[in-house]
């Protein structure tokens, strides 16, 4: 009768009454209480090591659903970092780096990592040009993917990209100026971006994000938290690990002094526990677009 609408109000009630009854069973899954297998899961199985010495030992591996960033002022060597960094990163996985640059032109990035990559100087780079692309593409397999402003910005183009490829790291140069987002206050609308940035890292691959330090920064060696740019909170809380590199007001130092303000990471089996926030000076060589150890 109710199929074909002759039925009463009280059967419809009775009708639908019968799925009341009905319980719908979810599967639940919960995290391992295996001790072997967290040890296995989250310390010696490594992730994503750095070419710095220093960051292995604090931060250590970079994993998926790790979530961290770098600050610094303008001109300090961001982008020296996550070149000579992820170069040395390429070669541990069969994954994709893909690099959503909002900063500098990204053809200047592109020698950058070339650079970081071959060790040379732009004048050696360009002196055997065939060679050493030869070289480049046996290092890396052309799997660094830079992509510039028009694929970069835009919040919805940056997921359209990364349900393309196979990201084994995801860099994010810089976050701040990611569109697509909505906030009643400046640092609420970079808590969105953020937030979305640590999902990212849940789904995908491990993110870098590159922001500015604050005027508060300005001459000062070792960055604390309260000097990012934008926000004293919001864009903190979302953070795993956050690297401060400052610099002496003296451009021609070559000295970059690091400060870990956060770190919320498991490490490895030689990560050290006193190190987890440490202070600690580092050499840029900018010509060649690496950072080493002191």
């Amino acid at each position: 009768a109710l199929a074909e609408g002759q039925g009463t109000l009280e059967d419809l009630r009775n009708a639908f009454g019968k799925f009341d009854n009905v319980q719908v069973q979810e599967q639940v899954t919960f995290v391992t209480d295996d001790l072997d297998a967290l040890y296995n899961e989250t310390v010696s199985t490594q992730g994503l090591r750095w070419r710095l010495a220093t960051l292995n030992r604090s931060l250590g591996s970079l994993r998926v659903g790790d979530f961290g960033f770098i600050f610094a002022r303008p001109e300090t060597g961001k982008t020296t970092f996550l070149a000579s960094e992820i170069t040395h990163m390429v070669s541990q996985t069969d994954g994709d780096i893909l690099w959503f640059n909002n900063e500098e032109q990204g053809n200047k990035v592109g020698i950058r990592v070339y650079q970081a990559t071959l060790g040379l100087t732009t004048k050696a780079l360009f002196a055997d040009k065939l060679a050493n692309k030869e070289k480049y593409i046996n290092l890396t397999n052309n799997r660094i993917k830079i992509l510039d402003f028009e694929d970069s910005s835009n919040q919805a183009r940056i997921e359209s990209v990364l349900k393309q490829y196979n990201p084994a790291l995801i860099i994010f140069d810089q976050i701040d100026k990611i569109r697509g987002f909505k906030g009643e206050r400046n640092d609420l609308e970079l808590k969105q971006i953020y937030q979305w940035a640590r999902e990212i890292s849940k789904t995908y691959a491990p993110v870098i994000a590159v922001s500015q330090a604050s005027g508060e920064a300005e001459g000062k060696l070792f960055l604390t938290m309260d000097m990012v740019d934008g926000s004293k909170t919001a864009k903190q809380g979302e953070a795993d690990w956050i690297l401060g590199i400052g610099k002496e007001q003296d451009n021609t130092s070559r000295t970059r002094y690091f400060n870990i303000s956060k770190n919320k990471l498991i490490g490895d089996e030689d990560t050290l526990p006193e190190l987890r926030h440490g202070s600690t000076q580092v050499l840029i060589k900018p010509e060649i677009a690496r950072y080493e150890d002191l």
